[in-house]
């Protein structure tokens, strides 16, 4: 990415680099198979296709071996596509042994111990008709997220059943675009403030991950983030007396790096970055 982080993450006692990455989802279903979500049971929440899940692991096998720093937690969007992408990534995270020609998580051997994740409603999609089409989205409102089916979906001892989500529900259906982008940057913060010691990384949508440049970037506009594309966010934290200090999130991802194109602009308020999110 950029600058090595010094050895065990730590300028000195007291100041810790602290690492967050932001990462979309794998290739969803219905952006391939565009009629899928005309005999879906849930529209709204299309899963990943076979490609999606080889993208995810092979990102999470790029992220083990080019971050040069490790995981401590993972946390993941209720959305059935994030679960998915999550459990492939958390895999090769936490792989004893796979070699070049394993392109999944299938039959793959993990040490749980490596990391530990939980579900946060925080990252989840932007909850309105510019992402989740009215045709799509449930008419009752209910997005109907079982939390304790879609852990069952990550990788054996990797949940943290203690965590509590910053978010304890979804947003309202109908957030503004804005609104959106607001709680994607505090839901940002917010985990790296309740973690201030850990390195994180946040499986989310293509809007969050947006954010996450936009937001720590003076004047700059997101217009592509690609399926799997990520984005390393990095600040010194100095820890006093039980409590902490940090500075603001500085951006080491580079235009194109690692799946996210933007320019030097003002972004607009009214529609979303890039659709199919």
């Amino acid at each position: 990415m950029d600058a090595p982080l010094p050895e065990n993450n730590t300028i000195n006692d007291a100041t810790h680099l602290q690492n967050v990455v932001v990462m979309r989802h794998g290739d969803r279903i219905d952006s391939i198979e565009p009629l899928w979500v005309t005999t879906a049971a849930r529209p709204w929440d299309p899963p990943l296709v076979e490609d999606g899940r080889i993208r995810a692991f092979g990102t999470g096998r790029k992220l083990k071996t080019d971050l040069g720093f490790p995981i401590h937690r993972v946390f993941v969007s209720p959305f059935l596509r994030c679960i998915q992408t999550a459990a492939e990534v958390v895999s090769a995270l936490c792989a004893v042994e796979d070699g070049p020609d394993v392109l999944s998580s299938h039959g793959v051997a993990i040490d749980p111990s490596k990391l530990k994740v939980s579900i946060e409603y925080g990252l989840c999609e932007m909850l309105n008709r510019e992402t989740i089409g009215r045709d799509c989205a449930p008419k009752d409102g209910n997005f109907g997220f079982n939390i304790s089916e879609l852990e069952a979906m990550l990788p054996a001892g990797t949940v943290d059943h203690a965590v509590k989500p910053v978010y304890k529900e979804l947003p309202q259906w109908e957030e503004t675009v804005m609104g959106a982008r607001t709680r994607y940057e505090q839901i940002i913060k917010a985990l790296a403030d309740k973690y201030p010691s850990e390195n994180l990384l946040l499986v989310t949508h293509g809007e969050g991950v947006g954010v996450s440049v936009s937001a720590f970037l003076k004047d700059i506009s997101v217009y592509e983030v690609e399926f799997c594309a990520y984005s390393l966010l990095r600040r010194s934290v100095v820890h006093e007396n039980k409590s902490f200090t940090a500075r603001e999130f500085e951006v080491l991802t580079h235009y194109g790096q690692t799946g996210i194109s933007y320019c030097s602009a003002i972004p607009t308020t009214s529609s979303p970055m890039y659709d199919a999110m």
